[in-house]
């Protein structure tokens, strides 16, 4: 029988901070009965026996309440968000009821717990947020935007408490999903606060060698920076006393992360990165005054010092969807070097470190138009959506910037950088989406492809006869767009496809052809057709000729009853071999068996080239842009960027069945340059009859020689039986796989 879990001292004495802590910030929002009644529970999930630690030894009372400290003081939430956090372990492990909790503590507790519970055992089905359960995730986030708030302040509390983990895959994986997910996520939310530690936190662990780096680097240049940045503040601080503004200044290095970023993208070292901070002004005045304050306050920068008037951004006159509010200035400071200056009010400070939470506390409301706006967008992209491509838009659109155009009646809206005319014909109604020309901008007439930039008055231009097409999906930027338009696309799909059908039926049964299933779909993919749909459209649109595709049905009738039907038998004398199936027709024959995601076989797919798996080698499946999946080996060199940027895409892979397939790997040889030894190497692969040699390429200089082997066999275990022997000649030096 399974122990009940046990406290450490420092543990014990770090629940009751915690505890104490979190009471004192959230006792006045708490209702009469509440503690009395989280204590009961909280004891009775204590005395369960199945209470135990998780993957990291971490303790589960521990982590909940450090994860509630973070939701109270770097998100702002209060009662209903730190009682779900509390009670969801209870729920979590069937040792408490929602509607019990719900009778308790209330509805609003209840939807929180709700969405928690469903995100819950998706991990428990896959620890890994892989394709479909990546879309249900996004679909219980979207429930309650307090559920994504409080996934995403227990991902910050896990990365903080991983450090010393011993499980190195475990923390991987929690890692990667923290970058491709959770951050992105914080940055929408306007918690960028949080946002730069989850980035920072999982190059740490992903890249360690590249954040230790930066670290020491950063460390190294400190003070020639403070000095720097002393120097650029105290003219500006002189001038905005003067001018009768009460206010305080700081400087903010750039995150690991980010200097990382800029190094791979710039392909420069730490030094070739300029801009590696920022100058904060943080105005306090009364809420009437701020946009003076702070126009006045840039008036006096840019006075002092050189602006780039193309890197002004103003979210002062119309602030982001997340609430974000500030003016962004790049100016030309001492010793010529570019500094970025963002000028913004205190309450706007706390609005862009606190993120959503602190916008609803200033406005005295729950919930915020423009998120409501994105979050309703997300959940009908993913109900009318399925596949990569959803995922690729909803990740897409999280770090966008924004666009803000007008309707001729004035009306604002906002649209990512990049959209386009026939994003806003979709965001207005879908029949103007699907009947959209073009549009007169600024009383210019532009196509459906024209780009929309900040300050356009649109005017949407519309013909009846105009039908959606396949390519719209590629010119439009939303996700709203995107979804619309291929529900479109499926429904006119749906009924061309039954008008082709009824006519192919009627061609056939003219011409007294009788219909196999199995045959039209050979014939299908003979001509060179992946799905049916695209098959019977052809047809509609008059691509295809009904008659053409009678005759070659016909023809592939023959075709396979020559294969399967009356052959005459042959004597062995009349038999002829090809010479042509040679070992190299082989290798492209797979009849090994892989296992792809939850135990499915027989899904078509194929081996990087990037990697060249074999059969043995610990594999993983990657679903392409196009639907299809690629098996990469686990120490692939882009693995782990396929892992950091594309997690959701990662589906599990793994040998079963053995076949007789061949595989082509290459072996990197190093040695002496001495005479025979590249006999030796070959004499040792010719000795072997389930072994070939495909090609041979030396290179020799001062007495060395380098080259590379490319050979056949078929599974892991004959590799390395083989770059044991190669190893054994006398004069190699070095024998890997690459």
């Amino acid at each position: 029988m399974s122990e009940k879990l046990q406290f450490t001292t420092q543990e014990r004495e770090d629940a009751i901070t915690l505890y104490n802590s979190i009471k004192e910030q959230v006792g006045p929002s708490l209702h009469e009965g509440d503690e009395e009644k989280l204590r009961r529970y909280l004891q009775s999930y204590l005395e369960q026996p199945e209470v135990s630690r998780d993957v990291f030894s971490l303790n589960p009372v521990v982590l909940s309440l450090q994860t509630a400290k973070i939701v109270v003081e770097e998100i702002g939430l209060r009662r209903d968000a730190v009682l779900a956090i509390l009670l969801h372990a209870s729920v979590e492990g069937d040792f408490a009821t929602i509607e019990h909790i719900q009778a308790d503590f209330g509805e609003s507790v209840a939807r929180i717990l709700h969405g928690l519970k469903r995100i819950q055992e998706l991990y428990k089905k896959n620890p890994v947020i892989e394709s479909e359960n990546f879309r249900n995730l996004l679909l219980s986030f979207a429930e309650d935007m307090r559920v994504i708030l409080i996934m995403i302040a227990d991902r910050v509390n896990l990365m903080r408490q991983i450090r010393d983990a011993g499980d190195d895959e475990a923390r991987r994986r929690v890692s990667e999903e923290a970058a491709y997910l959770y951050a992105p996520l914080a940055h929408k939310l306007g918690l960028y606060q949080l946002k730069r530690e989850l980035e920072d936190l999982s190059l740490k662990y992903l890249e360690h060698d590249a954040y230790y780096h930066i670290k020491e680097k950063l460390n190294a240049t400190k003070k020639s920076r403070d000095a720097y940045i002393a120097n650029f503040i105290g003219p500006i601080e002189q001038k905005l006393k003067e001018a009768g503004l009460t206010f305080h200044m700081k400087g903010r290095t750039k995150s690991i992360h980010s200097i990382w970023q800029k190094m791979k993208k710039q392909k420069c070292p730490f030094e070739g990165v300029y801009d590696l901070f920022a100058i904060r002004i943080i105005i306090d005045c009364p809420e009437d005054k701020e946009k003076m304050q702070c126009w006045q306050a840039y008036s006096i920068v840019t006075d002092m010092y050189q602006p780039n008037p193309k890197r002004l951004r103003d979210w002062l006159s119309v602030p982001k969807s997340n609430g974000y509010e500030s003016l962004h200035i790049t100016v030309l400071g001492p010793q010529q070097k570019w500094v970025e200056v963002q000028i913004r009010t205190e309450r706007m400070d706390e609005v862009a470190e606190r993120g959503v939470a602190a916008h609803w506390r200033y406005k005295g409301v729950k919930s915020e138009g423009g998120l409501d706006d994105w979050l309703n967008g997300i959940r009908s992209m993913l109900e009318n959506s399925s596949g990569m491509e959803a995922m690729d838009q909803f990740k897409m659109e999280l770090y966008e910037d924004e666009v803000f155009v007008f309707t001729p009646k004035g009306d604002l809206f906002k649209f990512p950088k990049g959209a386009t005319v026939l994003d806003f014909a979709y965001h207005i109604h879908s029949k103007i989406g699907n009947q959209c020309v073009g549009a007169r901008i600024n009383n210019k007439v532009v196509t459906i492809r024209h780009e929309l930039q900040s300050g356009d008055q649109v005017e949407i231009m519309t013909q009846t006869n105009q039908k959606p097409k396949q390519e719209w999906v590629n010119i439009v930027k939303t996700s709203r767009a995107k979804s619309k338009i291929r529900l479109a696309l499926r429904e006119t799909q749906q009924s061309d496809g039954l008008f082709a059908k009824e006519a192919l039926e009627r061609k056939f049964k003219n011409r007294k052809i009788e219909v196999e299933e199995p045959v039209l779909m050979h014939l299908m993919k003979r001509l060179g057709f992946k799905e049916a749909s695209e098959f019977y459209r052809q047809i509609a649109n008059g691509q295809l000729d009904l008659n053409y595709v009678a005759d070659k049905y016909l023809e592939e009738k023959q075709r396979e009853t020559a294969v399967t039907g009356d052959n005459v038998a042959r004597s062995a004398a009349d038999y002829q071999f090809d010479s042509s199936l040679s070992t190299q027709q082989a290798a492209v024959n797979q009849d090994d068996v892989l296992v792809i995601d939850q135990n499915l076989k027989g899904i078509d797919f194929q081996l990087s080239k990037c990697c060249h798996p074999i059969y043995g080698d610990a594999v993983f499946g990657f679903v392409t842009a196009g639907g299809g999946i690629k098996i990469h080996r686990m120490d692939c060199p882009n693995a782990p960027e396929l892992r950091k940027r594309f997690g959701y895409r990662i589906v599990k892979a793994k040998w079963s069945g053995k076949g007789s397939s061949m595989y082509s790997i290459t072996l990197r040889v190093v040695g002496n340059d001495d005479i025979g030894i590249v006999n030796n190497l070959t004499s040792i692969i010719s000795k072997d009859e389930r072994l070939v040699l495909r090609s041979i390429n030396i290179d020799s200089h001062d007495g060395l020689f380098s080259g590379n082997l490319v050979v056949m066999l078929d599974d892991t275990s004959r590799m390395e039986s083989l770059i044991k022997k190669l190893r054994t000649v006398k004069g190699v030096k070095q024998v890997e796989r690459i």
